[in-house]
């Protein structure tokens, strides 16, 4: 009796084990969904059904082994425990969906960079990766994500003995980059971030002096920066190279450089625009306290204004910051509005931007030395019944580029009408500019109101003024007047009389024309009267690039990086022997507007990115390595630091081939491969991502490109003959 009742005893003790142990469940029956522990145990912990059926077979990611639910991820501690942790509702938009779709294979792959841990990749920087599998000699496949998970890769590996390398070239999106792999069309491992892919403007031609030209320049451009905090708020920009002060119209065509690594854009802008008055115009210089510098304008100046816009315009497209452009739109308006309309600005007869005979776009008047409304001896910076009025080309070719620019940013924030309005005001402006102020080969520096006025001493109509060259890369010109005006400076080139074509205007006025007193400037050959500056030959040389004239680009970038290696050093301007212009005691060494121009002409220019809209999303690709047959191999990367917007490509020339692989942030790009004009006559063939593609050719000038649009920012091109 008593061996049957321990009997029935130990029955009943098996009984209440089994309904205790963990997950609770008959061992003869099947479990849930398929699930294996420590999952099974962990999921009726958690509540069984509640947490319903699972999404994912459990799978290996970074390093511990995961199962995947509805709302809740499962991740074992070992073979017996496993935790439950809540997962966001849109937790799905993290993962690949190759990830969540694919079963899980029985091996295991771990994935690792060659040295072993995580860390930063370069776009299109051989990066190598191992992969083991212990156990396993077969082939498997490595699949990579950029940080929007759109695929960006897939290599064939073959694993021996339970390991295998793979060199990648990163691409996509920057950010952590997944990589999963499949064997036997089943997950067998997988990384969140087998590295992150980060960014940095840089341009590797395999030539010693424009490799190092960049990274000479950004530091230059370092130099100019100032930063201080006005009105509780911090302020940061770049500063004129022969002033401490922060003008809007240096700043604005800095920009031209430091888009390639400022991350503070805007801060300065922001303090424009609290400085516009009330009628729309711009003071010329920020309030600087420290230095007890209220903001002013130089009476003369006529382009603040629209650099205004132009500021704005571009900073919108380094930052991609929609809500900040919209903020800027009612100041941008009431600025195009005060120069196209107050008598001060605005030659109403001729429909024009009107201002005081200055050379070019500086900030001094025609005339003797006189007194200043103050009393003192200067220049004439102010307007008074002596001053003489007149039409400027770079003021409205200027306000024309300003007006389209506006017009994009209208059309960006939903306002097409408005934007019909700006556009058909740019052409009107250089319709009329066009028939005024071209002469054939130049637009002529000055077009008096007063047709009987001829200054004393030159020939106005030969004077070839800088912003002929700004005018080149301002959208605003066709095709014959881009490339008359890179002629016109190529034949003045000549050695004998100035190391540099790079003039501020050519030639220059009289001593005396500019009410000096004898001042440093004022004398032929001087700071804008005939002075060599580098911010025309940048300009320049990114024209002759943009309109057919390639060898005469690269000619320039050679020339300014050989003056820059030699001297360590580069001023605002130069005399025509070669000696810098020394202004005063703070004159910059390192003159960011002219290093910022060189920079434009080595990434737009030569390089040949270009951006229709913000953060490279419309990109526009003209690589011109192949106007010079030295380059065989480039790897070129721009990057706007304020944002992730950036573009990378590797161009490479074979015999009989020029290919192009390409990386980006963008949504669409159209891309025009440069064809030599020894093979031009040549047919060609075109594939894009090895799938043939009609042959389309874009001119400028003598030179051919091959055009590919490309949904999307990645694409491998070929062309060959």
């Amino acid at each position: 009796m008593c061996s049957r009742s321990c009997a029935l005893l130990c029955l009943w003790l098996l009984v209440v084990l089994a309904a205790c142990a963990p997950g609770g469940a008959d061992p003869g029956q099947p479990a849930p969904y398929g699930l294996v522990e420590p999952f099974l145990s962990a999921w009726r912990r958690a509540g069984a059904e509640a947490l319903g059926p699972p999404r994912t077979a459990p799978l290996w990611i970074d390093d511990a082994r995961v199962q995947l639910f509805d709302r809740h991820m499962i991740t074992a501690v070992d073979d017996r425990r496993a935790v439950v942790r809540p997962l966001a509702p849109d937790w799905q938009r993290h993962y690949p969906a190759d990830l969540l779709s694919l079963p899980a294979a029985t091996w295991r792959a771990v994935l690792a960079l060659g040295d072993g841990v995580d860390h930063v990749a370069r776009p299109l920087a051989p990066l190598l990766v191992s992969i083991q599998v212990p156990g396993y000699s077969g082939p498997l496949e490595l699949r990579l994500y950029d940080a929007t998970l759109r695929p960006v890769g897939s290599t064939a590996l073959s694993v021996r003995d339970g390991y295998a390398t793979a060199h990648l070239l990163p691409r996509g999106h920057l950010g952590p980059q997944w990589a999963v792999a499949i064997i036997d069309g089943q997950t067998a491992g997988a990384r969140s971030a087998l590295f992150t892919l980060d960014a940095v403007s840089e341009l590797q031609t395999g030539q010693p002096d424009l490799d190092a030209l960049y990274p000479r320049l950004r530091d230059f451009m370092a130099q100019a920066v100032v930063a201080y905090e006005l009105n509780g708020r911090p302020v940061r920009g770049y500063r004129s190279p022969d002033n401490p002060l922060l003008w809007l119209r240096d700043h604005v065509y800095q920009g031209r450089g430091f888009r390639y690594f400022e991350r503070d854009v805007t801060s300065l802008l922001d303090a424009f625009r609290a400085a516009q008055r009330p009628d729309g115009s711009f003071p010329d210089v920020i309030d600087y306290p420290a230095r007890s510098v209220s903001a002013f304008r130089k009476e003369v100046e006529s382009d603040l204004e629209f650099l205004f816009v132009q500021g704005v315009y571009e900073a919108w497209q380094m930052t991609g910051d929609d809500a900040w452009l919209e903020r800027n739109l009612a100041a941008m308006r009431r600025a195009l509005d005060y120069i196209t309309s107050d008598p001060l600005r605005w030659d109403a007869a001729r429909g024009l931007v009107r201002r005081p005979y200055t050379i070019d776009m500086w900030d001094f008047a025609y005339g003797p030395t006189t007194l200043s409304p103050e009393g003192r001896p200067a220049p004439r910076h102010w307007i008074d019944a002596a001053t003489i009025w007149g039409t400027f080309h770079g003021d409205n070719t200027g306000l024309a580029h300003a007006l389209e620019l506006m017009a994009r940013a209208e059309e960006r924030v939903g306002d097409p009408a408005r934007a019909a309005r700006w556009r058909a005001q740019s052409r009107a402006i250089m319709d009329r500019l066009n028939q005024l102020a071209w002469n054939g080969r130049f637009f002529t520096h000055f077009v008096p109101e007063d047709p009987a006025f001829r200054p004393a001493g030159v020939d106005p109509d030969v004077q070839l003024s800088l912003s002929n060259a700004y005018a080149l890369n301002r959208g605003v010109l066709d095709a014959h007047q881009g490339q008359r005006i890179v002629e016109e400076y190529f034949q003045r080139r000549a050695f004998s009389r100035a190391f540099a074509e790079w003039y501020s205007i050519d030639p220059p006025f009289p001593a005396g024309s500019f009410g000096m007193a004898g001042g440093k400037g004022e004398n032929p050959g001087e700071y804008v009267n005939g002075g060599i500056m580098p911010l025309v030959g940048g300009e320049l040389a990114r024209g002759a690039f943009r309109f057919g004239l390639e060898p005469y680009g690269f000619d320039i970038l050679r020339r300014y990086a050989a003056l820059t290696a030699l001297t360590g050093a580069s001023y605002l301007w130069y005399y025509p022997a070669g000696n810098p212009g020394i202004q005063g005691p703070d004159t910059l060494a390192t003159d960011g507007w002219g290093a910022g121009a060189m920079i434009g002409a080595l990434f737009e220019g030569a390089a040949g990115f270009n951006d229709r809209a913000s953060r490279f999303s419309d990109l526009i690709l003209t690589p011109r390595w192949a106007a010079d047959p030295s380059f065989r191999a480039v790897r070129a990367v721009a990057r706007y630091a304020a944002s992730d917007g950036y573009a990378a490509y590797h161009w490479r020339r074979a015999e009989r081939s020029i290919a192009l692989t390409l990386t980006s942030s963008a949504a669409s790009a159209y891309v025009r491969i440069l064809v030599p004009q020894d093979i031009a006559p040549l047919p060609l063939q075109v594939t894009r991502d090895g799938t043939p593609v009609p042959t389309r050719i874009d001119r400028a000038g003598m030179t051919s490109y091959v055009a590919v649009p490309i949904s999307g920012g990645e694409a491998e091109i070929v062309v060959s003959w």
